[in-house]
């Protein structure tokens, strides 16, 4: 009997999965997912995400079920776990996505010193970290290049469904925790579902319906026609590669700047602790700031509006991230680890390659060819909320002001109009 284990992580779908695929070319598959201590006990256990992540476990093992098969649920040490089962099944072969994050390359290596026989397969990205190197270097550093290769570059096929999933008799598949189980806290109140059904579902209805226009209406605050699919391209619940090939190019370009993060941070591990070039910041420590900052009580409405989504939803529009990490590194000068960390304590789609690179990159520290670049959060509104609905869906406080006016609420009372309860700005911005 050959048997093999599938070892899931980051890749909860299995479509378009290439590890599953292969490890479901043995007689008998063992899928496997493991609530990793070390993740659990660290700080990106975030309620918001460990909701989302036992969501997203309970689709895959409907879906396993139906394939034949089961989930297979362990907690601990994944590495001592795949060892326990390859001597309960006999399984001689692992499988899993090919993670490079700091954690996922220690994992790896150590996966490799068992006696089985291990394969890390392509899924995670829609080109693996690594693949695409410029001349005299390890990696890319400035993004225009990288995406001519990507865009350029073969990509993988889409791997196939598999039709059955064996599972070796005698394997007891174990139950899902609760989330009280395993994180403290409370998820965003109006939090996206998770799971590979839910993530094809939504993936499906905004190609059809939304995508053609992404391009010209994807930075529009109000609009909200970005594809909300970054939680599950996050947990792997829908294929970044299947995303490419359909979608339109503006976010086939959105994708490629996700691959560039992600080769940055294989290149850079540090990239979530230390600037990537570093610029001699002096940071402001000003502890009442960032305390604003973190409620959205700064009393700049577009600055408010985003970090209040993100407190209600465990979600942010990309263009409001942009503009709340410009205000508090560039206006308020703090340092910008304190809103990566506050990003990815309430962040579903906390990625941190992602949220590290970008936060980077609005710093000045990072990846950007133009690190004096700063966004006037007046100027941003102005452009992306020009009729100032984004604000008002977020700051219940300036529901009744009319028009642009809510972007300058301080400036209403100077023309006999009513002022809101809502507080000044906590600094100058014009």
């Amino acid at each position: 009997m050959s048997a093999s284990i599938m070892l899931f992580t980051r890749d909860l779908r299995v479509r378009d999965n290439p590890a599953l695929a292969a490890a479901c070319r043995a007689e008998h598959v063992v899928p496997l997912f493991v609530f990793d201590d070390a993740i659990l006990n660290g700080p990106f256990a975030a309620p918001g995400r460990v909701r989302f992540l036992l969501e997203s476990l309970a689709d895959l093992r409907m879906s396993l079920r139906e394939l034949g098969g089961d989930l297979v649920v362990r907690r601990g040490d994944p590495v001592a776990e795949v060892a326990r089962l390859a001597g309960e099944t006999g399984a001689g072969s692992l499988f899993l996505a090919d993670e490079r994050s700091a954690y996922g390359a220690r994992r790896l290596g150590r996966l490799r010193g068992l006696d089985v026989e291990v394969s890390a397969q392509p899924g995670i990205t829609v080109v693996p970290p690594g693949e695409l190197t410029p001349a005299g270097g390890d990696h890319y550093r400035v993004f225009t290049p990288y995406w001519r290769a990507w865009d350029a570059a073969r990509w993988r096929p889409i791997a196939k469904a598999p039709r059955t999933v064996g599972l070796p008799p005698g394997v007891e598949p174990g139950t899902l925790p609760r989330l009280a189980d395993l994180a403290s806290g409370s998820p965003p109140p109006e939090p996206a579902p998770g799971g590979e059904r839910e993530g094809r579902r939504r993936m499906d209805r905004w190609l059809s319906e939304a995508a053609s226009d992404y391009d010209e209406v994807h930075d529009d605050l109000a609009a909200d026609r970005t594809s909300r699919l970054s939680p599950y391209l996050k947990f792997g619940c829908v294929s970044p590669l299947e995303l490419a090939k359909a979608g339109p190019d503006g976010f086939r370009r959105q994708l490629a700047w996700r691959d560039f993060h992600h080769q940055v941070a294989a290149a850079f591990p540090a990239l979530a602790r230390d600037d990537y070039r570093p610029r001699g910041h002096r940071w402001n420590e000003d502890e009442d700031a960032l305390a604003a900052w973190r409620d959205g009580m700064t009393g700049v409405p577009i600055v408010d509006a985003g970090m209040r989504q993100l407190r209600r939803e465990g979600f942010m529009h990309n263009r409001a991230r942009l503009i709340t990490a410009s205000f508090l590194t560039r206006d308020l000068g703090v340092d910008w680890r304190h809103g990566l960390r506050h990003f990815n304590d309430l962040l579903v789609d906390g990625d941190i390659a992602d949220n590290a690179g970008n936060w980077q990159w609005v710093a000045g520290t990072g990846n950007n060819t133009r690190p004096g670049q700063v966004m006037n959060p007046l100027r941003q509104a102005s452009r992306f909320d020009r009729g100032g609905d984004y604000v008002r869906r977020y700051v219940p406080e300036l529901a009744g002001v009319e028009g642009a006016r809510v972007h300058r609420p301080w400036t209403l009372a100077a023309s006999g109009t009513r002022a809101p309860a809502y507080p000044p700005p906590i600094i100058d911005i014009g």
